[in-house]
């Protein structure tokens, strides 16, 4: 077990008609944070950031995957490609903010040049005064790290160190939930920033796939009957499902959401939304600390058109307001970790949170 020696999921684990959820610990402890970061996602596809947001050739974005510096590329040949985000030279971070670097990444610390595709061009004056490399040093065998990347339609997934599996065969249960919608035909209505959420981001998660808080923290919001709701477990793609009676133009029209809608997630921190007739959100949530999260949300038309500017203002209006409504309530989860009793876990529903349930014994799989 290693470093989980010192975390106890004996609550957790123990039998009871009535499960308990996590200690609190798995929410605080900067230790059990950095495991997850070392076990948990590492050894995972990680959502990342989004492809539209590298657009051009040249286009680069710095993202931080599991409190590893990780640089996003648009190439010359239109592929996302990943690297460790560090000069090879001396461990500078080659890329400190998104745009666009033209075709070549200089570092700021030595000016040791890079090409889109990685590798090393110039390592200026490395060798001396005659500005030739040192005898024995290749450039070629001394460029960016690569970072295994996938990306799907709009999202970019990767892997630190190479040791999950497949990405179809990973995406595969989600996908299968979005068979009937063209996914290359998403039209991009516009992505929310949230900054950052004093939450943990499973709490996050966990908020996003149960529907048993949908008629008390969305009453506003929401028009989602909970009878109407019901949970799924499939494998690592986990979440509920709530079916409506009629659901024609309601997603883009209405003042609240009242529609059939799935709530997607893909373990570890996927979390897409599908609402009917035509709508998509994609969260990227980034953890930052044990009790802080930066979050993202990207707003879609699967129908391939345009909103108008009405339209796209209203979506974000009400997605803005849903979201805040959500980081209230995960803030205030999140603040209740420091009493005692929460080291218990608190209880689980086994009709609505088991999705919720089988999300944690996933985190615990993972840092074993």
């Amino acid at each position: 077990m290693g470093n989980t020696q010192k975390y106890c999921f004996n609550n957790f684990l123990q039998a009871d008609p009535i499960q308990h959820g996590l200690p609190s610990f798995a929410y605080t402890d900067d230790g059990f944070f950095k495991l997850e970061a070392e076990k948990l996602f590492a050894d995972s596809w990680v959502f990342s950031g989004f492809a539209h947001s590298l657009s051009q050739a040249g286009d680069v974005m710095p993202v931080d995957v599991a409190g590893q510096p990780v640089l996003l590329v648009r190439s010359v040949d239109d592929e996302i490609n990943a690297f460790q985000n560090v000069c090879r030279h001396r461990c500078a971070k080659l890329v400190e903010s998104a745009g666009n670097v033209g075709r070549m990444m200089t570092c700021p610390y030595h000016a040791w040049v890079y090409g889109l595709d990685g590798g090393l061009r110039i390592a200026p004056f490395f060798g001396g005064r005659q500005n030739r490399p040192p005898e024995g040093f290749d450039l070629k065998q001394h460029g960016l790290i690569p970072v295994r990347c996938h990306v799907w339609h709009d999202w970019i997934f990767v892997n630190l160190n190479d040791n999950a599996g497949d990405f179809e065969d990973f995406v595969a249960p989600l996908a299968a939930r979005l068979d009937d919608i063209d996914l290359a035909n998403l039209a991009l209505v516009g992505v929310l920033d949230f900054g950052e959420v004093e939450t943990n981001w499973k709490l996050l998660m966990e908020n996003f796939m149960e529907p048993y808080h949908v008629p008390v923290v969305h009453p506003r919001t929401t028009d989602q009957p909970l009878a109407n709701h019901k949970t799924f477990i499939d494998g690592r793609c986990l979440g509920s499902i709530v079916d409506m009676v009629d659901d024609a133009d309601k997603a883009t029209q209405s003042d609240n959401l009242n529609v059939s809608s799935r709530y997607l997630t893909l373990f570890p921190s996927f979390v897409l939304g599908r609402y009917f007739p035509d709508q998509l959100g994609v969260y990227l949530n980034e953890p930052v600390a044990p009790g802080i999260t930066r979050q993202y949300r990207a707003i879609y038309l699967t129908n391939g058109e345009q909103p108008s500017v009405e339209t796209a203002e209203h979506l974000k209006k009400l997605w803005y307001d849903v979201h805040k409504e959500d980081h209230g309530v995960c803030e205030r989860l999140q603040r209740g970790r420091a009493a005692p009793i929460a080291e218990e876990g608190g209880f689980l529903s086994p009709y609505w949170e088991d999705c919720v349930r089988r999300f944690q014994e996933l985190v615990v799989e993972g840092v074993q």
